[in-house]
C-alpha cells in the first residue's frame, strides 16, 4: 500500500481511494436528522475562542489539513473553547497525536486560569478532562490514571489499549446529568457519577453548564470530526 505524508511533519497515513474516503468534518443526513452539530467545518476556526474568551489564538491554534492544530511555541499556550455551553451532551471528536504527546478535553469547566512564566502568557481551563496522551510519555507513564481516555488524575480507563502514536482515534465523552461516560476506538472505558467522591474532589464546585475547551499542552495534537448533540 502506498503511503502519504500528514502535511510536512513526518506522520505517515495509508492513502485511502477518493471514492471509498468519507469525507471528514460534515453530518450525514441522518446525523442533522438525530440533532447533530459540527463544532468545526475543518477549514475555519469559527465558532471557538481562547479559553478566556479573548478571539481565537492564532499564535499557538491553526486549521492544518482540516484538523485543528497546536503549534508548539516558547511564547506562551492558551486553550481554546466552544462558543456554545452545553449541559447535558454527547461529544464526539476524533484526535491524533506524536510520541510524547499530551493535551486533553475539557468539560464541566470551573474555572480559567491565567498567567505568565518565562515561557510567557499562559491561560489554561480546569475541570473535568479526557485525557489525550502517548502513554509512555512522561505524564501517563507515571500515573494509569494519566493514560489516554482517562478521566484525568481521577479514573483509570478500564480495558484499556494503548493509543497507536501517528494514527487518528476516535472518541466520545458522554454527560447526561450526573452521569458520564468516556469512550476510546468504540469501547466505553470509563464511567461516573459527577456525585463520586473523587469526581467531587475534581470539580470543587456545582457547575452544570459548561463550554468544551481543547488543550495546548506544549505538544502537537490533531482535531477533526468534532460532533455534539444535545441531550
Amino acid at each position: 500500500m502506498t503511503r502519504r505524508e500528514f502535511g510536512a511533519l513526518g506522520i505517515l497515513l495509508p492513502a485511502i481511494p477518493a471514492q471509498a474516503a468519507a469525507p471528514h468534518n460534515q453530518l450525514t443526513d441522518a446525523e442533522r436528522r438525530e440533532g447533530w452539530h459540527l463544532l468545526f467545518d475543518g477549514r475555519t476556526t469559527e465558532g471557538w475562542l481562547e479559553i478566556t474568551g479573548k478571539p481565537f489564538p492564532a499564535n499557538c491554534w491553526n486549521v492544518d489539513q482540516g484538523c485543528l492544530h497546536t503549534i508548539v511555541r516558547t511564547d506562551g499556550m492558551q486553550d481554546i473553547r466552544t462558543t456554545e455551553i452545553y449541559k447535558s451532551f454527547d461529544l464526539r471528536f476524533e484526535w491524533m497525536t506524536r510520541k510524547d504527546g499530551n493535551s486533553g478535553v475539557k468539560y464541566l469547566v470551573q474555572k480559567v486560569d491565567e498567567w505568565v512564566n518565562k515561557e510567557g502568557r499562559q491561560a489554561r481551563a480546569r475541570g473535568l478532562e479526557y485525557q489525550i496522551s502517548d502513554d509512555a510519555g512522561p505524564d501517563a507513564s507515571t500515573d494509569p490514571k494519566r493514560t489516554a481516555a482517562s478521566l484525568y488524575s481521577v479514573i483509570a480507563p478500564a480495558a484499556h489499549k494503548t493509543p497507536a502514536i501517528g494514527e487518528f482515534h476516535s472518541s466520545r465523552i458522554l454527560l447526561n446529568g450526573r452521569h458520564g461516560e468516556h469512550w476510546l476506538d468504540g469501547v466505553k472505558v470509563v464511567s461516573f457519577e459527577t456525585t463520586d467522591p473523587g469526581v467531587v474532589n475534581q470539580l470543587k464546585g456545582d457547575q452544570t453548564e459548561t463550554p468544551i475547551s481543547l488543550q495546548n499542552h506544549s505538544t502537537e495534537v490533531w482535531f477533526r470530526n468534532l460532533k455534539i448533540r444535545r441531550l
